[in-house]
């Protein structure tokens, strides 16, 4: 079976790696080098990183349908299997893999086609996510269905944490799946177009914390927003990065004459405590700009924020 691996972020190289390891990949295909920094030195993709470790050839284009597709077509490969790519991929290239081209997407399909199913499925407060292994169309994450493996969703798991565990999984299912191709026992299924949801790419500036809604959401949406873009707020004129919220129990006099978004209880001892639909949520942990990680106890020891300070919200995200 020859096998061209296509991809870019740590989702992918984490994949390639646990298909390689069963089936040996033919070649890599990812993006150009990208500028970063001050300095703009050029960075390669985490995959062609790993592709190097892995001693697997490493092809790049900024479209591979556009300027690769030759090259593709030389390799003659028997599947193509994509991960986290993020090309359009032309009719012309989807013909060219005699079992055609299986992308890992990590959502359970149709839920959550496109951009950022992982921080969706978090901020959305879902209880299962997974892994599709499905042939790619020319629609975004349309294609039939060959295999689905599900996960639970923990109670306290990040965007960052569930990413990690359904790269190990998507690993595994693309093994599984292209064993069946190989065997002849592959059976593709047609998503429910009835089902279809469709999610968009979070940027940096989605993580404002909208605290006019419920703890569970807000919850739910630090969370899915950690460890990037990370949620955050405005105080003092600088952005409050914050990490973790809880549902407080605290018993506060008139909270409900306070305005969403402001400080009803501020102390060293007992946290940082916030109005919010359905109560009061504590940010526990959180980081100033400028300054570093901490818990709500260790902020307030250097300093103050007065009762009825209100935080800031700039066009908060809303769920899908």
């Amino acid at each position: 079976m020859k096998i061209v691996f296509m991809g870019s972020p740590d989702f992918s190289a984490t994949v390639l790696e646990k298909l390689n390891s069963v089936y040996p990949v033919s070649a890599v295909v990812t993006g150009l080098d990208k500028p970063v920094g001050r300095g703009y030195q050029l960075k390669p993709s985490a995959l062609k990183v790993k592709a190097q470790e892995l001693s697997i050839p490493v092809l790049q284009y900024e479209k591979v349908s556009r300027e690769g597709i030759e090259d593709i077509e030389n390799l003659n490969p028997d599947v193509v299997v994509t991960a986290a790519f993020g090309q359009i991929l032309s009719e012309r290239f989807l013909a060219i893999p005699k079992f055609g081209v299986l992308n890992v997407h990590a959502s359970l399909l149709p839920k959550y086609r496109g951009s950022s199913p992982i921080q969706w499925s978090i901020i959305n407060g879902d209880k299962e996510s997974g892994i599709t292994i499905m042939r790619t169309v020319k629609a975004v994450d349309a294609g039939d269905i060959l295999l689905e493996k599900a996960t639970p969703i923990g109670k306290d798991e990040t965007a960052g944490e569930l990413f990690d565990r359904l790269a190990i999984l998507g690993g595994e299912a693309i093994c599984e799946a292209i064993s069946l191709v190989e065997s002849g026992k592959a059976v593709f299924v047609p998503q429910d177009e009835s089902k279809a949801t469709h999610c968009s790419m979070i940027s940096k500036e989605d993580g404002n914390i909208d605290f006019s809604k419920t703890a569970r959401q807000i919850d739910c949406f630090v969370r899915g927003m950690s460890p990037w873009p990370s949620a955050f707020t405005h105080v003092f004129g600088k952005t409050l990065k914050v990490f973790k919220v809880e549902k407080a129990d605290c018993n506060i006099e008139n909270v409900d004459s306070f305005e969403f978004g402001q400080v009803v209880k501020s102390s060293a001892k007992e946290g940082l405590f916030v109005k919010v639909a359905d109560g009061v949520v504590r940010l526990s942990e959180i980081q100033l700009e400028g300054g570093k990680r901490m818990s709500d106890n260790a902020f307030l020891l250097g300093r103050n924020i007065e009762i009825g300070t209100k935080f800031e919200q700039k066009g908060a995200l809303d769920c899908v």
